[in-house]
């Protein structure tokens, strides 16, 4: 199972990289189009909007798992330090259901919206909801482990390279 979740988080991060490459691409080649031959790529616009999204969904997913998140936990360490554990389980449970109102509303938009196509792209509009489905459900997974996990999983480790 362990092999598989890090499966997984790499996928996660490789998916991000060719997003964030094929936009500078599609970015770039408008931009010289546009500027130097009077013309553009008019699916560009809409396929960099679609790929930011979606970065910044699979983003969050991975910063939420990796503890880079903003976190201000210096005031409960230095008065509450015996209940740290029981507080940061409780910021899971609040995570678990924020994400979880997050992976409900995303589905509905998605499911909404999956029948309008775009006339640039062709692509369904609901495809852009369908990030914040995913990245909903992937930091629900985040969350329950660290909510059900052992001890030592409720406080993320530091990312190992």
């Amino acid at each position: 199972m362990g092999r598989l979740v890090s499966f997984l988080w790499t996928w996660i991060d490789a998916i991000m990289a060719i997003l964030m490459a094929a936009m500078i691409v599609l970015v770039f080649t408008n931009v010289v189009m546009r500027y130097g031959f009077s013309s553009g790529l008019r699916v560009s616009v809409e396929l960099s909007r679609l790929g930011f999204v979606w970065v910044v969904m699979l983003g969050a997913v991975v910063a939420l798992r990796r503890g880079e998140h903003l976190a201000v936990s210096e005031f409960s360490e230095a008065f509450f330090p015996r209940a740290v554990p029981i507080l940061r389980r409780f910021s899971w449970l609040v995570i678990l259901v924020s994400v979880s109102m997050l992976f409900w509303g995303a589905v509905g938009q998605t499911i909404a919206n999956w029948h309008n196509i775009s006339p640039l792209t062709g692509l369904p509009t609901g495809v852009m909801y369908l990030a914040g489905a995913v990245s909903g459900l992937l930091m629900a997974f985040v969350a329950i482990m660290r909510l059900f996990g052992p001890p030592e999983t409720v406080k993320p480790a530091p990312e190992s390279k």
